[in-house]
């Protein structure tokens, strides 16, 4: 019994499970896996977003853009999530049955990715925002900020759980020092007369909703790497519900209050980050807002580093921590040569080929799953790679045409009928074969 007791101590850290469901033994508490989502939208690149469609549209049609962006991505996040808890299947594994069993390698290995990239230009992020604000060298901060996401994160979700619930109270105590020191010189009172500066040709109400979702439509739709540790799928709803719309919104809000009340630094292009309110006034709040950096972009950079690691151990057969320390190099390594100051632009347009991948998950799994469960495994299922292509087409149609539609939306739903349309069709077709038979 000590050797066996001895084993499983030692063997603690490997329990990740990349290839197969969570086992309801090793299932999470709701707070815990709610902490994992909480604290990852609270970071300052929320409050620049919220800032921008602020300063653009205006105060009232940016909450309106904020709400709906994130009831959008409730009702998403949600119901992968749901499947996720009730399941115990991370993304891969979920892919793997909407997709094929090489159909998903395309999948998988897109999103995570596509969440590396995120990964690079947070950490790059990390080095530029010190660098201005206090003057340290760029470089230097990259590479120690990238040393420290690695670490974190090869500790597992439970750290990111960790992080989670240190992160998201101090974005929110410290946003309020914001709000207090500004409220001495601008009426917070006036905010909601703030009618933006928008011009012809500028962002549209469609762009902004879109903005609010793209930017969590990869880690949102890879949602299940966290949320598969919940005890159920309605534990992981509310974990889910925790990070959109609770904490999406209220680190959205504290960038929309800033730039309405005129105190924002650079709004057009910093949006409402606050992080410079709080320099000048004393060497313990200084001290708070350095630590705040590294904690704050480092909640999004570990767990972007976490859904790569699971995509990607998952494909070559591997472990998670091994894939932790490749990609956490790769994406430093871009991150120090400058690379990930061309990500943001890229990210942006995730709002159209991501969320149709969701949508035919959510319509495969969850609205059509009693003949999803009990149908045979295939390499490539071609129908959910059409579905996906219909709503990937009908959003850069939107993008192009019709940007006040919201081409994220336009994608979601196109996707997600595209493919119940194909799988009714071809149930029908089988019915005829059988019946001629």
């Amino acid at each position: 019994m000590k050797t066996d007791n001895k084993s499983t101590s030692s063997n603690r850290l490997e329990q990740e499970f990349e290839h197969g469901p969570v086992p309801l033994s090793h299932r999470h508490s709701t707070r815990s896996v709610a902490a994992v989502w909480f604290g990852f939208p609270m970071i300052l690149t929320n409050a620049l977003f919220g800032g921008i469609i602020t300063w653009n549209l205006g105060f009232w049609p940016a909450i309106y853009a904020i709400l709906l962006g994130n009831l959008v991505l409730f009702g998403y996040v949600g119901s992968l999530s749901y499947f996720a808890g009730s399941t115990g299947l991370n993304f891969a594994l979920q892919a793997k049955k909407t997709f094929g069993n090489k159909g998903y390698i395309w999948v998988s290995g897109f999103l995570s990715t596509v969440v590396i990239g995120w990964y690079a230009f947070q950490t790059g992020l990390t080095g530029t925002v010190i660098h201005q604000t206090f003057g340290w060298s760029e470089l230097g901060v990259s590479a120690f900020a990238m040393v420290l996401y690695i670490f974190i994160t090869f500790l597992g979700v439970r750290a990111l759980s960790v992080l989670g619930m240190i992160a998201a109270p101090m974005y929110v105590v410290l946003g309020f020092v914001a709000l207090w020191f500004i409220s001495d010189s601008h009426d917070l009172s006036q905010i909601g007369h703030w009618h933006g500066t928008a011009v012809a040709g500028g962002m549209t109400m469609g762009t902004a909703v879109t903005m609010v979702i793209a930017g969590f439509a990869d880690s949102g739709t890879m949602t299940a790497d966290f949320t598969r540790w919940s005890k159920d799928g309605k534990s992981a709803v509310v974990a889910a519900f925790s990070a959109f719309p609770l904490a999406n919104v209220i680190s959205y809000l504290f960038g929309v209050v800033i730039v309405a009340a005129g105190a924002a630094i650079d709004p057009a292009n910093n949006g409402g980050n606050f992080l410079s309110l709080l320099m000048g006034h004393g060497e313990l709040l200084e001290i708070l807002a350095f630590v705040f950096v590294f904690i704050n972009l480092g909640s999004v950079c570990t767990h972007c580093l976490y859904n790569g690691a699971i995509g990607f151990s998952h494909l070559f057969g591997s472990k998670m921590r091994l894939w932790t320390i490749i990609l956490g190099v790769i994406g430093g390594i871009l991150a120090l040569i400058g690379v990930w100051h061309y990500f943001l632009t890229w990210l942006s347009l995730l709002g159209v080929a991501v969320p149709p991948f969701g949508a035919v998950m959510i319509v495969d799994l969850i609205l059509l799953g009693k003949y999803s469960s009990t149908r045979q495994e295939s390499s490539i299922r071609a129908s959910a790679f059409i579905a996906w292509a219909i709503g990937t087409c009908c959003a850069t149609v939107a993008h192009i045409w019709f940007p006040d539609a919201g081409e994220a939306i336009i994608g979601l739903f196109a996707g997600a009928i595209a493919y119940y349309a194909i799988a009714q069709l071809s149930t029908k077709q089988a019915v005829a074969v059988l019946e001629g038979k």
